[in-house]
């Protein structure tokens, strides 16, 4: 056996972020959430705030279905009497996930990438063998790299994902969370008769929740009116926009395009229209899938 002296960083770290920003378990959910709207973050590990060793981790996903959208909003409604205003005062360690997905520091790019794919995450802690968080991660730091060592070809036709669940425009707030957390899906296209006016995120109803109607109405305590708005409340607030348009392409558009605007604009999802009509959505994770299998 290696002594700990002898091990060496795997080529993770060589992509992984090194400067992490942690929380303890006993952060509140309401600073779990400005945290991550300060820095723009879809998830923060949570560590012991001595050791620094995992504890959990906490996604927009999690504040989202907290907030409303799945079954963790039974603690509102159990704990709190559904006083969603008293309840994000609650300790994060309530709703983080505790059986974290990490990836020990010796571990290959190969390694992660695949454990990530294996699981269905988009980013995973980095730990030492002590379990201290050491870096983080995430499905962009593999599609950075794999986009430079991978050429690619063909169209978007090819490699879009059909069959897009989207809603109307005057969907609650409150049912486009519930859907997006049921389907397991962090991206909700907004249509109009067939035509699309906009694009939904986790991370735009993370904001709503932050600093929109809702962070007003977790003050006075009005928060069901802010989940009954519909969905375009959102779409028409700038400062909620976490992508201001769209990334769209039409149907015969080079792949090698699309992603080099993703990695450009820095976002994480491509629309694919056929004359303004939606017909298909590439992610990173399907970017990542793809080139992975050409390396």
């Amino acid at each position: 056996m290696k002594s700990k002296a002898n091990l060496k960083a795997g080529s993770v770290m060589d992509l992984a972020t090194k400067e992490v920003i942690t929380m303890p378990p006993t952060t509140t959910i309401m600073n779990a959430l400005k945290l991550m709207l300060n820095h723009n973050f879809r998830r923060i590990p949570i560590a012991d705030a001595g050791t620094n060793r995992i504890e959990g981790i906490i996604s927009a996903t999690d504040l989202v279905n907290f907030f409303g959208g799945g079954e963790k909003y039974r603690i509102v409604q159990e704990r709190y009497n559904n006083n969603l205003p008293a309840a994000v005062n609650e300790e994060v360690e309530k709703i983080m996930e505790k059986n974290v997905i990490t990836i020990e520091y010796t571990d290959s790019w190969e390694d992660a990438l695949e454990l990530m794919l294996e699981k269905g995450v988009g980013g995973c802690p980095v730990v030492d063998r002590e379990n201290k968080v050491i870096g983080i991660i995430t499905e962009r730091d593999m599609l950075k790299f794999l986009a430079k060592r991978t050429e690619l070809d063909g169209f978007a036709a090819d490699y879009m994902t059909k069959g897009v669940l989207t809603v109307k425009p005057d969907v609650s707030i409150e049912e486009a969370m519930k859907l997006m957390i049921s389907k397991k899906i962090r991206r909700l296209p907004i249509i109009d008769d067939g035509i699309l006016i906009g694009l939904v995120t986790i991370r735009e109803i993370l904001r709503y929740f932050g600093k929109g109607e809702a962070f007003k109405m977790l003050v006075t305590g009005n928060i069901k009116d802010a989940l009954n708005k519909p969905v375009s409340t959102i779409l028409s607030n700038p400062e909620l926009l976490v992508y201001k348009e769209p990334l769209t392409f039409n149907l015969d558009v080079r792949i090698s395009k699309v992603v080099e605007a993703m990695l450009d604009k820095n976002y994480g999802v491509a629309l694919i229209l056929n004359d303004e009509r939606l017909e298909g959505i590439i992610t990173e994770k399907d970017m990542m899938k793809f080139l992975y299998s050409k390396t």
